[in-house]
């Protein structure tokens, strides 16, 4: 019976659980299954199930000035009240683009993760309350998936300038 080839993006996705690039060794890390783009320092981390469109979300803000941080999987940590996002070494400067291949994409890591994106929840009110999520004791403003062509511009414009409350 032949063997499929290995897929190498798969392997280092489900392994790579260990922060080892960027994160000072006596600080605890958070592996979370999300896709981490920057701009200017200051990143938003995109979560979602599996297929959602992280990656897709990512090429696209990266087409509209971000770098990449990280693919598939974002190294969390806590320095008094910032908190850190990089990429696993094995995957670092790597983003799949679905249909298309693994790309290669200068790695912008490690970043202050300033704004979340949670993709498996639709924002569905025109002008929506602030929402927060807690990760490792801080809080971070946080948006829900729109299915609108101005949303990764929305997202980079939040992260260049706030929102108004």
């Amino acid at each position: 019976m032949p063997t499929r080839p290995r897929n190498r993006w798969a392997r280092a996705s489900s392994w790579a659980c260990r922060c080892d690039v960027g994160r000072p060794a006596d600080k605890d890390c958070l592996i979370l299954h999300a896709s981490t783009v920057a701009l200017d320092g200051r990143a938003v981390v995109i979560t979602g199930r599996a297929g959602a469109g992280k990656s897709a979300l990512a090429l696209q803000l990266m087409a509209l000035g971000a770098g990449l941080v990280s693919d598939d999987r974002t190294c969390i940590w806590k320095e008094g009240e910032t908190l850190w996002a990089d990429a696993p070494g094995t995957i670092r400067g790597q983003i799949e683009a679905r249909f298309v291949g693994i790309l290669n994409a200068v790695a912008v890591g490690p970043a202050r993760a300033r704004l979340w994106v949670d993709l498996g929840r639709e924002e569905t009110l025109r002008l929506p309350e602030k929402k927060t999520v807690t990760v490792l004791g801080l809080s971070r403003p946080l948006l829900h998936n729109v299915q609108m062509q101005h949303f990764p511009a929305a997202i980079l414009h939040y992260l260049k300038s706030g929102r108004r409350d």
